[in-house]
């Protein structure tokens, strides 16, 4: 799945639905959400019949949703899917703060999930027997849709990062593939020694990158229990990550070009962008965003902060929730758990999504899939493994979205100017600290 994480929740920081005086604005029936709901509640709906609306804009789910009408025939599927980004967040918002016009079922990223917990705008999927399906779930997926014994989705898709790198460039000149982030620093100096039009990677400044990397180097700058946070960039992870990145940064290898624009698929076209530390969703976008550089790229797993460490992280993926103002609920549940615990799954994997399911990431069929992108690679191991590897214990804020909103004019500076990442980062912290007091948090520095 495609990310735009700078600029995907500006809009509802500034709809005020976070604040922690706005909890009412969800509306959710604390008693209603912890009833229990059988699964024979459930299967007497789908005899019963009715209409579920999804918010989504995952392309697979038009599928899914043909498949799960012809299942049930009396249960009408409305999935409306034009938006996506800020505005599906900013009308999801709307509706909740507005009480009406509120989906059934909604697609959440995961960075946004807490949020909309926090504010009681999500209901609870324990009582519908969400929580007995962890297992089924790779860890950073699963960990991401829980609060304690809450479950506030069902996670959709996942993304355990990866190395995409040119190996048309690595050969020419003869670079190994780097297994660590100390070996990317020195294959950087030497891929731009050999041709200075060309970078290791671009990087202008990403909130959702940086803190996978954290996440990935063992960081852990966010810390809730409920509204009491902890946001401090100070552990050895960020140190970590803040000594490569800056000699990145100050030794000028690293290309000046923001993702996802035209300057960017053209590097990554031409060899002169030669990495993408990235989430599992990447090849699609290769396929579709830089066809000319087929049989150019591989993938390999994401490099080490330590020689023969196994940690990776997640960058990007989502869920599916049900509003709490939502309607239908044992149909929308329903929905729900076929998509992503049921068969819809199979759909959707044979349409390109990513799996967060243990099941499907380690079964013979998904893992020998040949990528022709990648030269016949079987990438999915490589994914499958990183999965695996993601540990469990990474947290958001629950104004995480604000807080990545923030990114460039604090971090950022440190992509353009004398600012250091260290600096950046402190910026960071206490620019997100002052929002989070502001909205009723009660924050630890």
């Amino acid at each position: 799945m495609r990310r735009k994480t700078g600029r995907l929740l500006r809009g509802l920081a500034l709809l005020s639905t976070l604040a922690l005086g706005a909890t009412a604005c969800g509306g959710s029936d604390d008693s209603s959400d912890t009833k229990a709901v059988s699964a024979g509640d459930i299967q007497a709906a789908l005899k019963k019949g009715g209409s579920v609306t999804v918010w989504a804009w995952e392309p697979t789910l038009k599928s899914v949703a043909a498949d799960f009408q012809k299942k049930y025939p009396k249960v009408k599927i409305n999935l409306v899917s034009e938006r996506s980004g800020d505005k599906h967040y900013t009308a999801l918002s709307n509706a909740i703060s507005a009480g009406k016009g509120v989906p059934d079922v909604a697609q959440v990223e995961y960075f946004a999930l807490g949020q909309y917990a926090l504010t009681k705008g999500l209901s609870d999927l324990a009582p519908y027997g969400a929580d007995k399906l962890a297992s089924k779930y790779t860890p950073g997926p699963w960990n991401a849709v829980t609060e304690g014994d809450k479950v506030y989705g069902l996670p959709m898709d996942s993304g355990p990062m990866a190395l995409f790198y040119n190996k048309k460039v690595f050969d020419k000149y003869k670079i190994a593939v780097p297994t660590t982030w100390d070996e990317y620093l020195d294959a950087a100096r030497k891929l731009h020694k050999a041709d200075p039009k060309a970078y290791i990677a671009n990087d202008a400044g990403d909130a959702g990158f940086t803190t996978s990397m954290l996440w990935q180097a063992g960081s852990r700058p966010y810390q809730v229990d409920g509204t009491k946070v902890k946001i401090d960039f100070s552990d050895a992870g960020a140190t970590k990550f803040e000594a490569v990145w800056q000699k990145l940064i100050d030794e000028k290898l690293l290309a000046p070009v923001n993702g996802w624009t035209d300057d960017w698929y053209k590097g990554l076209g031409d060899g002169t962008i030669a990495t993408l530390a990235t989430g599992a969703w990447m090849p699609a976008n290769f396929v579709t965003g830089v066809p000319d550089a087929a049989g150019d790229w591989r993938a390999a797993a994401l490099p080490a902060w330590t020689a023969g460490e196994k940690a990776s992280a997640e960058n990007g993926g989502s869920s599916l929730t049900l509003p709490a103002l939502g309607k239908n609920k044992e149909l929308a549940y329903a929905f729900v758990e076929y998509a992503n615990s049921g068969d819809g799954i199979a759909t959707r994997v044979k349409e390109g999504a990513f799996p967060a399911t243990k099941a499907e990431l380690e079964s013979p069929d998904f893992q020998s899939t040949k990528f022709e992108y990648f030269g016949g690679q079987e990438a999915n191991k490589i994914f499958a493994e990183s999965a695996a590897n993601v540990a469990d214990d990474w947290s958001y804020l629950p104004f995480q979205p604000y807080a990545n909103s923030i990114f460039n004019d604090t971090v950022g500076k440190a992509y353009v100017s004398g600012t250091t990442l260290a600096d950046g980062l402190k910026a960071w912290q206490d620019a997100s600290v002052k929002y989070g007091e502001e909205q009723g948090f009660t924050v630890e520095k």
